[in-house]
């Protein structure tokens, strides 16, 4: 048999593993030991290059000192392989996946990586939809994620650096930039938060991206999530920096500006015309999704003479049967067009966005006539509800929702004084927060007029000749020709 002690070793770690499997073969007189687990590992492959060809050399002339050297100078198998010298090294390597070879007489394995999981395949992306441009998105499987970026990026500078996080989940996690555009102490300072982190593990890479926060108590977002693999190419070649982690269909980008949340892929694939306008739209949808509803309750309940008579008569008739103040009536229509957000992403897709819909109208409906809330009401909680749908980054659409809130029970106790201190608190935390070093308000405070090229509008590609300076190395700031 082989070496009792790292093989016996290897056997008490894997107890209860009833899916590992040890198959035996002798090899000219001497006994060999092929351990893996079939659902992870690539059976064709160990049938084809490892078991077939041990057992070839059974049943040839005897020549163990030419197997062992040829074993050795790693020409024994057609795929390459390696040697591992401790026992818990081998059991992590094949509950990782791997063919572990044992050989009596070794006191180290060698182990061939031949994992195969289970995987869907590339298919379109779900929450950041494009009419021109890639349709792909990436997939749970880290590997297949890193080949869709080598495949929109053919350079040697593309860098990949492998960190495995999680005491139990042994996670593979991929820093992702290319050398020469990411800042060196934006990646020096990524690198060190991914190593000291020392977690039982991480099942998505929200999961990392709250672990690596250390401290930071903002509700923005201080990373960008994105499903799109050009979305991750464009952002590299700006001098971001990626994470890209197993089991997770989603990227991490960093550093991150305001702006750049702001922002989306069919910006860049519609002419500058029709993507600068755009993009004025996402922003004043945007910032209406936040405060519109605040500045109805401020308004109606402690500012009614700024408001033309013939609205404010309008608004009084509808109002005029309602048991509630404008607060509780605008709280209890946002809480229920959160309620029946909540439920249409939760239910079965076919019947979600009919749920979602029917029954916003229905409730709507019934609600004025039964004099619950009022019909301006109802309009202002829409439309509201419909500009959040437009921040294209789930995470500050998220934010807005929350800081929504605040300001709607705000304007309905402070009326405008109270909105107004509200959003210049938010505005000097804006100003004040950070993502990895850069000001999340660049280029407007602090103030760069070169980066307004791409800020809320978009001038044409042939005109922004530089990277942006809030992520790009400065010696290499230069993007194409004049």
């Amino acid at each position: 048999m082989p070496d009792k002690n790292i093989l016996e070793l290897i056997k008490e770690q894997l107890t209860d593993c009833s899916d590992a499997v040890y198959q035996s073969i002798h090899v000219y007189g001497h006994a060999c030991m092929l351990i893996y687990i079939p659902a992870i590992v690539d059976m064709l492959s160990l049938q084809e290059f490892v078991s077939s060809p041990l057992k070839s050399e059974a049943n040839s002339e005897p020549a163990w000192p030419q197997f062992m050297e040829r074993l050795d100078r790693g020409s024994a198998f057609a795929i390459p392989y390696m040697k591992a010298f401790h026992p818990d090294r081998a059991v992590e390597l094949i509950v990782s996946g791997n063919l572990v070879l044992c050989i009596e007489g070794l006191p180290y394995v060698y182990y061939f990586e031949i994992t195969q999981y289970q995987k869907r395949a590339v298919s379109e992306s779900q929450n950041e939809l494009v009419v021109i441009g890639p349709q792909e998105a990436f997939i749970e499987d880290v590997q297949t994620n890193l080949s869709l970026l080598r495949h929109k990026i053919k350079h040697a500078d593309l860098k990949t650096k492998h960190f495995s996080i999680g005491r139990y989940t042994k996670t593979d996690v991929y820093l992702v930039y290319i050398e020469g555009l990411c800042k060196p102490e934006i990646l020096a300072e990524m690198e060190e938060k991914l190593n000291s982190l020392s977690v039982d593990g991480i099942l998505g890479i929200s999961y990392l991206a709250e672990h690596m926060r250390q401290g930071h108590f903002s509700p923005f977002p201080i990373y960008q999530y994105t499903e799109r693999p050009d979305s991750v190419a464009a952002s590299l070649m700006e001098g971001r920096i990626s994470i890209l982690q197993d089991g997770t269909p989603s990227a991490l980008l960093a550093p991150v500006t305001f702006f750049a949340l702001l922002q989306s892929s069919e910006d860049y694939y519609q002419n500058f015309y029709a993507g600068s306008w755009i993009r004025l739209v996402r922003f004043f949808f945007s910032l209406i999704s936040m405060i519109l509803p605040s500045l109805y309750v401020a308004i109606t309940t402690f500012h009614a003479q700024i408001i033309p008579s013939n609205l404010l008569i309008t608004i009084a008739a509808a109002r005029e049967n309602i048991p509630f103040s404008a607060l509780t009536e605008a709280l209890i229509m946002e809480l229920t067009f959160e309620a029946l957000r909540e439920a249409g992403t939760r239910i079965p897709k076919p019947v979600g966005q009919t749920v979602s819909i029917i029954g916003g109208i229905v409730i709507g409906q019934a609600a004025v006539q039964a004099g619950i809330v009022s019909a301006p009401m109802v309009i202002v909680v829409s439309i509201t509800g419909i500009a959040s749908y437009i921040i294209p980054h789930l995470e500050l659409g998220l934010t807005f929702r929350l800081l929504r809130f605040v300001l709607l029970i705000l304007g309905g106790t402070m009326g405008l004084f109270g909105v107004f201190i509200a959003v210049f608190i938010i505005y000097g935390h804006l100003a004040n927060l950070k993502s990895f070093g850069t000001p999340y308000l660049q280029p407007v405070a602090p103030l760069v007029l070169e980066d307004w090229k791409d800020t809320v509008v978009r001038v044409p590609s042939q005109y922004m000749t530089e990277r942006s300076s809030s992520y790009t190395d400065r010696k290499n700031k230069r993007r194409q020709k004049q």
